[in-house]
């Protein structure tokens, strides 16, 4: 399955709000639909372009927070974009973190 397949359309296979939530919750969700396709562009692109790294790396290159890498790369694990390729590498703080490829 290719990345155009999802683009535009991957948040609504992650929902983002419980329906008990605040009305704020859902309006934060909403307002992240287009950003969030923009992000797993933008890593898929990356990782491409620069083969295997972990979310520190990936942020690094893509000028996103490792927080917003972060929250996008399982989501991109399930649509199958991305895997883990078993490796561990340093993460910023020095600690170890998954690497992932495409």
């Amino acid at each position: 399955m290719k990345f155009k397949d999802f683009f535009g359309n991957s948040l609504n296979l992650f929902p983002r709000v419980r329906a008990n939530d605040p009305i704020t919750s859902f309006e934060a969700a909403d307002s992240i639909k287009e950003v969030s396709a923009k992000h797993h562009k933008m890593i898929l692109e990356c990782l491409e372009k620069n083969g295997s790294l972990g979310k520190d790396g990936i942020a690094k290159m893509t000028g996103l927070e490792s927080n917003q890498v972060a929250r996008r790369m399982n989501e991109m694990k399930v649509m199958g974009l991305v895997s883990l390729t078993g490796n561990k590498v340093k993460s910023n703080s020095g600690r170890n973190e998954r690497e992932w490829t495409v």
